[in-house]
């Protein structure tokens, strides 16, 4: 017999992706294991919503009512078994909703859930002075929608030495549904940190779905078939090494560009990236084109990850409003300017004539008038725009009046104002995260398989020392600056952004390895910052990715809150790295060719 391999699937990037994902690598994945991956930050807040409105809600619906009655009597026949976070703020009802429906398909599989990630029946007990907020130091919100610690991977690798079929958790890092796989089918143990290394780091690759196959790749215009883009399989053997790939007669790519890509998504330092099973250090990370559409991912290196979990808190700050229109004819971005200034003057009068407070924050944009570039616009005089509005008040009757009269611009304002068929927004709940660190000492996981206790754990682990913040040393360009030519950004890098919380970060990977020291002569972490100046209030720091000839820049204080505390159009950063693919570069023309 050849050496094991174990072939995982990533079917879900997100609450919201594809319906067809599951099937395709059912039927074309030659998968032992599928993954789903629900819960963003922004997720939890909304879960949390949901189970306020609904005892049984809270969790992922569409991963029982869509993914799995669609395959799970496929992945019965066929051996697969599942992993997946789908269980958001309410696992227990997730469970059962599985449950009802292996009885209604008639199928005998064992359903495991992981307990104990949501800490909001302990908020009496907890020293709540020592939860303040990581990065603003501001202590633990009085009333809270949610709290969840994030849980790593061991948990689930119980589920399945018990012999669970399915594995539901909560709050688990992202890469937690593949490395608790492999840490069970490998038998790695929790302090095989390089192994854990390239396990999570698997993981990181495809819970994020197609986005490692051609999804949001730079060079998109090469990606054959976005309408059956392959969902990305993982192959992993015993020492932790793998590779990405492709269902069967699939669409996509997968490349050393489009793998890099995802590998510097939503990171801060990528040789001190910590997760609750190890601390990772991507900073070496070799990536090998092995054959078309097939990427081999090696040299991630671990180490012991420190007492504390992250913990995730989500609250109600007040309430927003949010909403867009179109705007046609000359001078549409002024149209739509001078309507929604006079709406906001409008209700702030009717606001202190009735005694209510002002509008704690509003945002205006101009979709069209490239308002997101800030001082970088090139917008001419469009003939065509999207007016949109973001307001944020402590009382949703004050919203709900603002929403109300917002239509009395279609025939009291400037001309050529339309799309109010979807009738009048109602305000919703603005939610904040509050991120914070709790000792793993204080927190007890609970393993459950049908009616039997599995596992009833604290996973705590020891510190080890931080890896030395890595930017470039190597040498700069020796030419004469007035000598080079001047190119855009996007034809020496490939590029990602993402999110996390209010912290925004930008992955830049060298085309060529030539091109480095051009980039690290000239994007600096002040130039970046003033590039973003119109949206960055915190720092920007800049690390450097040696395997990859990469950079990764952290972008703090960048989102205007984030998620769904932000009212602005991106509040996930997914357009910074498309933006500053515009800024131009200087460089020697014999290098460019």
């Amino acid at each position: 017999m050849g050496e094991k391999r174990i072939r995982i699937g990533g079917a879900s990037a997100f609450y919201g992706d594809s319906q067809l994902a599951a099937r395709q690598l059912v039927d074309r994945g030659s998968v032992d294991y599928l993954i789903f991956d629900y819960l963003a930050e922004a997720t939890m807040a909304i879960l949390a919503r949901a189970k306020m409105k609904s005892p049984d809600m809270g969790y992922a619906v569409d991963f029982v009512s869509v993914a799995m009655r669609d395959v799970l009597s496929d992945c019965s026949k066929q051996g697969i078994k599942v992993v997946a976070n789908a269980g958001g703020t309410n696992v227990p009802a997730c469970v059962a909703a599985l449950e009802a429906l292996c009885a209604e398909l008639k199928l005998d599989l064992k359903i495991a859930g992981v307990y104990g990630d949501d800490l909001s029946d302990r908020l009496d007990s907890l020293d709540r002075d020592a939860l303040v907020e990581m990065q603003s130091g501001a202590p633990l919100p009085s009333k809270l929608a949610s709290i969840n610690a994030y849980f790593g991977a061991a948990p689930i690798a119980d589920a399945l030495a018990a012999g669970a079929d399915i594995v539901v958790t909560g709050r688990v890092v992202d890469s937690a549904v593949v490395l608790g796989p492999l840490m069970y089918e490998f038998g790695w143990s929790r302090s095989d940190y390089d192994q854990l290394a390239q396990g999570s780091l698997a993981g990181h690759i495809i819970e994020c779905g197609a986005q490692c196959t051609g999804g949001n790749y730079t060079d998109w215009h090469t990606v054959p078939d976005f309408d059956d883009i392959g969902y990305p399989i993982a192959e992993v053997v015993a020492d932790g090494s793998f590779t990405i790939g492709l269902p069967t007669d699939s669409g996509g790519v997968v490349t050393i560009g489009s793998v890099a890509e995802q590998l510097v998504y939503e990171i801060g330092d990528p040789s001190n990236y910590l997760l609750p099973d190890v601390a990772c250090d991507f900073s070496n990370v070799q990536l090998e084109q092995v054959a078309e559409d097939l990427v081999k991912v090696s040299n991630a290196q671990g180490r012991a990850p420190g007492p504390d979990y992250k913990v995730c808190a989500t609250w109600v700050d007040g309430y927003r409003l949010m909403n867009s229109f179109f705007m046609a004819g000359p001078r549409s971005a002024d149209k739509a300017r001078t309507a929604l200034d006079a709406w906001i003057k409008r209700t702030r009068r009717y606001f202190k004539q009735q005694g209510w407070e002002d509008y704690r924050q509003v945002s205006i944009e101009i979709a069209g008038a490239e308002d997101t570039y800030g001082k970088h616009s090139k917008a001419q005089d469009s003939r065509e725009v999207m007016g949109k509005y973001g307001v944020h008040h402590n009382d949703p009757q004050a919203l709900m009046f603002a929403s109300r009269e917002m239509a009395y611009l279609a025939t009291s304002g400037p001309p050529a104002m339309s799309g109010f068929g979807a009738g009048r927004v109602r305000p919703q709940p603005l939610m904040r995260v509050h991120s914070t660190l709790m000792p793993k000492r204080d927190v007890e996981v609970k393993v459950v398989l049908g009616q039997a206790l599995v596992t009833l754990a604290v996973y705590d682990n020891e510190s080890s020392p931080v890896n030395q913040r890595m930017d470039y040393d190597g040498e700069l360009p020796q030419s004469d600056p007035l000598g080079r030519v001047s190119v855009e950004l996007e034809q020496l890098v490939f590029a990602r952004s993402g999110d996390k919380g209010d912290n925004a970060n930008i992955g830049l990977i060298c085309r060529k390895p030539d091109y480095l020291p051009y980039i690290a002569e000239q994007l600096t972490e002040a130039v970046v910052k003033d590039y973003f100046s119109h949206l960055v209030d915190g720092d920007v720091v800049r690390y450097f990715v040696l395997g990859l000839n990469a950079f990764n820049f952290l972008l703090t204080s960048a989102l205007g809150g984030g998620g769904t505390a932000s009212l602005r159009l991106d509040s996930q950063a997914k357009t910074f790295a498309q933006m500053l693919l515009s800024m131009p570069i200087e460089i020697d023309a014999d290098v460019l060719t």
